[in-house]
């Protein structure tokens, strides 16, 4: 099996470590992400506690009846807010739909005029006050772990360790939590239906609350597929496509997929936890001047980051 560059790091040693510290986080997570796209991160801000409550709440809200789930979807927000059913999401390059269902919390503005067309209000589950406040809370955690990460990135990146701040405050991010639910009629199943199939995420960058199973997998730079596995409360971090494009493919947005489990275990659920870390609509993603040069011309057409989510949202099937 090829060697593959996902180092282990501890958060700790950018936001309160030394000088040296500070610039040897930057430097492992700038080559990390410039090699396979991947790291995991030690001490990024949630408590074990309030990861368990999450994992408790999640399945409680996919255990509600499918009507009561229904109350709950939206299709004319292509899936930004709320449930979305099985059967409607696909990897981009795929006729099969995905093998799951999910609910996705956006942003609550804070501070700033918007238009509700652009930011929705969050749906609050009645049936469960405590899914409320705690995906609430994962939200604005996991939205704080992520600026402390883009700032380190964006000092690898020789930009001003501010950024991406003015484009990710109030910015278009969703937490989404997954049910991969269990596969009941594995003979009846297309050769090519999965639980995730193989795609890169549309955002900068993703954050992964571990899962409750196995099933993550990479893919390699010689094109084979590697395992992914968190260690305890560890959080994954991946590049998305919006930052690959910022920096004309010097950061690597890697192309991963969630397997179907042993036959054996095809009767039991999975449940996963990613955080998108989208900037507003309007941050241009543009290559930047610093990312190209005669040996790396500009790989990419200029768009913002609305246009380039709108049209991903049509290519996934969420949006028609």
């Amino acid at each position: 099996m090829a060697l593959v560059n996902i180092p282990r790091l501890d958060l700790l040693n950018y936001t309160e470590g030394n000088s040296d510290q500070r610039n040897q986080f930057i430097q492992d997570i700038g080559k990390a992400f410039n090699e396979t796209g991947f790291v995991t991160i030690a001490n990024h801000g949630l408590s074990k506690e309030l990861i368990d409550e999450l994992y408790q709440v999640v399945p409680s809200f996919f255990s509600l009846p499918a009507e009561t789930k229904l109350k709950y979807e939206f299709p004319e927000l292509a899936g930004q807010r709320g449930y979305t059913t099985k059967g409607r999401e696909k990897a981009k390059d795929s006729t099969t739909p995905d093998l799951k269902e999910f609910w996705q919390r956006g942003q609550t503005i804070v501070g700033e005029e918007y238009s509700k067309t652009d930011f929705p209000d969050n749906p609050e589950v009645a049936e469960l006050p405590r899914f409320n406040t705690i995906t609430a809370e994962v939200y604005k955690k996991l939205e704080d772990t992520g600026r402390q990460l883009l700032k380190a990135i964006a000092t690898y990146l020789d930009l001003e360790e501010d950024y991406f701040e003015k484009f990710v405050i109030n910015g278009n991010s969703i937490l989404r939590a997954i049910h991969y639910f269990p596969i009941l009629n594995p003979d009846e199943l297309s050769p090519d239906a999965v639980r995730a199939g193989a795609h890169e995420d549309i955002n900068l960058i993703t954050l992964l609350i571990g899962a409750s199973a196995d099933g993550l997998e990479v893919m390699t730079k010689d094109g084979n597929w590697f395992p992914i596995k968190a260690k305890g409360e560890d959080i994954v971090i991946n590049v998305g496509d919006m930052l690959q494009r910022l920096t004309n493919n010097k950061l690597k947005s890697t192309t991963h997929r969630v397997v179907n489990p042993p036959r054996e275990l095809m009767g039991t659920s999975r449940f996963s936890i990613p955080f998108f870390l989208h900037p507003k609509s309007s941050m241009s993603l543009a290559c930047l001047d610093s990312c190209v040069s005669e040996s790396y011309p500009k790989a990419y057409a200029d768009y913002t980051a609305g246009e380039y989510l709108d049209e991903r949202l049509r290519e996934i099937g969420l949006k028609m």
